[in-house]
């Protein structure tokens, strides 16, 4: 601390060191809202982990933000008032037991009181017993899966007059000349990319059932399953891109790179057909592609054959996609196209909730708060009106979320003047009110086809993100590949209500003799699965 003696006598100069100490203090402010902020979010992802490094990262956080406590002023009453305020805390509810299925097979164990086995008579007086009803009481219990091999045989018969040998032809294997056959193979690819199992696991669990199976093997079956299977991906691929509005995402696959001794990140892109919101019968479906690297080159080739609309979150990555160029200006390029892009843009209302979600929780900041709300009002809307006709949403949304939004931006832009520039509420407000975002955030207004947000995409990458906690990465840039096709089968049976294996057992039976023009009829939401016990093999 200053000395008063040492203060100068010059006002200019007084001044100048008062806004030094100002700018100092305000500096010291955002670096401890900075660290609150990195602190909660890091609490928040140490539930259910137990990471050494991710604790130590938190440590060291805490004592830093405690030093920079201890030197920061004392915050004003109201200040203080708002800090010591608490969470609210949304109330748990108690899961309820549910009935068992019906269609579960039951099995019937009587029990019978010793005195009904001795006759039917009385333990105490003698007298003769008679039924006055029954207790019945469920339990659920497993069957583990078995192993079987099913021994083909083809009995060759000749003729004795022509020496003509006749012999029925060799069915077809999912596999050419391999050894699993469709429930085992349709097994392993669900057990990995369903199930999130990793082969080496798998690989333990066949060897404790008695069938001692290589992970190298299991890899090379998978190889081949996800070769077998390129048509049909190829044709939900035709099913995604067919419709007028797709949601579109991206997340981070840890890639082996052998050269280099570590590991690089690949990137996995999903896209997501679900027009259920608004009333539609079509089936949804999502597509799933994988790519070296995160360059904005990968999502214009995947949709390249694509004109509608894309929910998508603020990447600039996928600017190119919504950009044209006028052919009378610039008719030399190969890419120029006259009028009005074909491809347009909604931007996730998800994504600037989440950011002042995360300030309330760590800061518990009023503005944060009531922005909070006034995006909830958004959603009640959205809850409302789902599954109407496009026509009818539209309408709502333009006669109430309009206003809403309109009294939202002014309220930002009031807020915004208030708040330190380079505070994290600022950033915040200013991802949401930046020109090129908002215009991508009320679209949705616009069009009855198009959600508020892009939590369709995000729930479809949710699987992508348990496996990858499994199987840590992939082994190569083909295995990348693989994944994207086994991904966009099994998420496609997900939001259809199929069960994954037995869809996978079901295609993998057929697909060999199947024609290619008719592939469609393979689609998840085409077939008719029997009633088929997947495997299952205890661990």
């Amino acid at each position: 601390m200053l000395d008063a003696n040492e203060l100068p006598n010059d006002i200019d100069q007084l001044k100048a060191l008062v806004l030094k100490q100002h700018s100092l203090v305000q500096a010291q402010q955002l670096e401890i809202e900075r660290l609150r902020i990195q602190l909660s979010k890091l609490r928040r992802w140490k539930f259910g982990r137990s990471s050494e490094q991710l604790d130590l990262q938190i440590t060291q956080l805490e004592m830093t933000l405690t030093a920079l406590q201890a030197l920061a002023p004392e915050p004003s009453a109201t200040t203080a008032a708002i800090a010591k305020k608490p969470v609210r805390i949304p109330r748990r509810v108690h899961p309820v037991r549910r009935a068992l299925p019906a269609h579960l097979p039951r099995e019937t164990v009587l029990h019978i009181s010793p005195e009904v086995q001795n006759g039917c008579s009385c333990g105490q007086c003698g007298g003769t017993l008679r039924k006055l009803g029954e207790d019945v009481a469920e339990m659920l219990e497993m069957v583990p899966g078995y192993f079987k091999v099913i021994r083909h045989v083809r009995e060759k018969h000749s003729c004795p007059r022509c020496a003509q040998i006749v012999q029925a032809a060799a069915p077809s294997r999912p596999i050419e000349r391999g050894l699993p056959g469709p429930a085992l193979l349709g097994h392993v690819c669900a057990g990995k990319y369903c199930y999130h199992q990793p082969l080496y696991r798998q690989s333990e669990v066949y060897g404790y059932a008695g069938v001692p199976i290589d992970r190298s093997t299991l890899s090379q079956w998978i190889g081949a399953a996800s070769r077998l299977v390129s048509p049909l991906v190829q044709a939900v691929r035709r099913h995604v891109l067919g419709g007028e509005q797709l949601h579109a995402d991206d997340t981070p696959l840890p890639v082996l790179d052998p050269g280099r001794g570590r590991t690089k990140t690949g990137y996995l892109w999903t896209y997501v057909r679900d027009e259920r919101p608004w009333g539609s019968k079509i089936a949804p479906a999502v597509w799933f592609e994988y790519s070296p690297s995160r360059k904005g080159e990968h999502p214009r080739r995947h949709l390249q054959d694509f004109s509608g609309v894309v929910h998508s979150d603020a990447y600039s990555g996928l600017n190119g996609l919504f950009k044209y160029f006028d052919s009378n200006k610039d008719a030399s390029r190969s890419d120029a196209r006259a009028g009005p892009p074909p491809t347009k843009r909604s931007l996730c209302w998800a994504h600037v909730r989440r950011k002042l979600y995360d300030l309330y929780v760590a800061l518990n900041s009023p503005i944060a708060r009531e922005s909070v709300e006034r995006i909830r009002e958004l959603y009640a809307i959205e809850d409302e009106i789902r599954g109407l006709p496009a026509q009818e949403r539209c309408r709502e949304r333009q006669l109430r979320a309009v206003p809403l939004l309109e009294s939202l931006r002014s309220w930002f832009l009031e807020k915004l003047v208030q708040l330190p520039r380079k505070s994290e509420l600022a950033k915040a407000i200013r991802y949401a009110i930046k020109p090129g975002h908002w215009c991508g955030l009320i679209y949705y207004c616009t069009d009855g086809q198009v959600e508020i947000d892009n939590n369709a995409a995000e729930r479809s990458l949710r699987t992508v993100a348990l496996g990858r906690r499994s199987y840590l990465f992939a082994g190569s840039d083909a295995g990348g590949e693989r994944a994207a096709a086994m991904y966009s089968l099994i998420g496609s049976c997900k939001l259809n209500k199929v069960d994954p294996e037995s869809y996978l057992r079901y295609i993998f039976e057929r697909i060999a003799d199947h024609p290619i023009n008719r592939i469609e009829e393979l689609l998840p939401w085409n077939v008719t699965l029997p009633q088929i016990q997947p495997l299952r093999l205890a661990a």
